[in-house]
């Protein structure tokens, strides 16, 4: 067994494709599995096998299968696992818990199995999610950190968008920056579900020979992102609706915010991660370490797109689960790692945009 084997789960997906590319390009003798269901709603009704390269071998199947990724494992005989097969999307885990669970819970568990019995892993590197944190931290008045509390429906509903802060702390907040080691509020099926992917690898991996690294992204996004989803990537979905000349129907107040990161940027991240001897249970955060409001990478899109700045509308519309805040404290990552972002929100949409009109001129 080759020390420079790799296995991907979900590696025919946004980040898994690039993820693949990249490992390769560093390392031209490398030799990778890529594991993936190729689902419909990401890859379309009649998804083909990806061209991945000379040195990838794609193996069609889905973690909830347990023989699906044993079977993968015993061909790949990895040395560093990437796991980013997940289901994704507040929204939709609301209506479809079951899947969600199976697909994210129960297929970190059959990694988890998997791994053990290969014998050959020596590295575990999971797609975690900036989720976890809920509404993320704030700081009150005198200066005292704290993790927001989720909003009511009732509130939102009347139009009172801003995050409640716990009983002791003088509000109204201001959002802070998210780190690791902070307390955890997940707030959907979602998020709750990506927190035990963590749960998973961290607590069957002590003592094990195998560690485990999560690196918990923020809003990932760029040229190549599905754009048929409607779960996912926000900024792929409003530049569908820009081309087909649609107005934005913009949540809440405008005043959301998201800490965008851009896709090279994470699989950069990814890489090093693979490459790093962290101690087993290494939480690492990966944004940008700045938060746009969902407005603002609106107004930067409909610049790039070429239509006037105006095109939109603040609907007040909310959904439950959805936080108001997001960002990360990068710190760790930097120091780690060595890693920091190198593609600002303006060029990542730039880039964004002139792929996605492509898209549309040659579907």
């Amino acid at each position: 067994m080759p020390d420079n084997n790799i296995f991907i789960t979900g590696g025919a997906g946004f980040i898994g494709t690039r993820l693949a590319k990249a490992l390769t390009q560093k390392n031209p003798g490398i030799r990778i599995w890529v594991l993936d269901n190729l689902h419909p709603q990401v890859h379309g009704p009649d998804a083909q096998a990806p061209r991945l390269g000379e040195h990838v071998t794609f193996l069609r199947g889905d973690v909830s299968n347990p023989e699906d990724i044993h079977r993968a494992m015993r061909a790949a005989q990895p040395a560093v696992v990437y796991h980013l097969a997940a289901e994704t999307g507040t929204g939709q885990s609301y209506d479809e818990p079951a899947r969600y669970s199976s697909v994210n819970v129960m297929g970190t568990a059959h990694l988890v199995e998997a791994v053990r019995q290969s014998g050959t892993v020596q590295r575990v590197v999971l797609s975690a999610s900036r989720a976890v944190y809920g509404e993320g931290a704030y700081r009150d008045q005198r200066g005292n950190i704290c993790v927001g509390l989720p909003r009511e429906a009732a509130d939102m509903a009347d139009g009172r968008f801003d995050v409640p802060l716990p009983a002791g702390f003088l509000g109204p907040g201001s959002p802070a920056p998210s780190r690791a080691g902070m307390a955890l509020a997940p707030a959907s099926v979602y998020a709750s579900t990506k927190l035990m992917q963590e749960y998973l690898l961290t607590q069957a991996g002590e003592g094990a020979t195998w560690r485990a690294t999560m690196l918990r992204f923020q809003n990932v996004y760029g040229d190549g992102q599905s754009l048929r989803n409607p779960y996912t990537g926000v900024l792929s979905i409003f530049a569908q609706q820009l081309i087909q000349g649609k107005e934005l129907a913009i949540f809440e107040d405008g005043d959301i915010a998201r800490d965008f990161v851009y896709v090279d940027d994470v699989v950069d991240a990814l890489v090093r991660a693979g490459d790093k001897q962290l101690p087993h249970g290494t939480v690492l955060d990966i944004g940008m370490g700045k938060a746009v409001s969902i407005l603002g990478v609106a107004k930067l899109l409909m610049k790039a797109l070429g239509r006037s700045e105006d095109a939109y509308r603040i609907t007040g519309a909310f959904r439950v689960g959805d936080i108001r805040h997001a960002c990360a404290d990068i710190t760790a990552a930097g120091e780690l790692l060595d890693w920091k972002p190198r593609v600002s929100v303006e060029e990542g949409i730039a880039r964004l945009a002139r792929w996605a009109q492509v898209q549309f001129k040659n579907p």
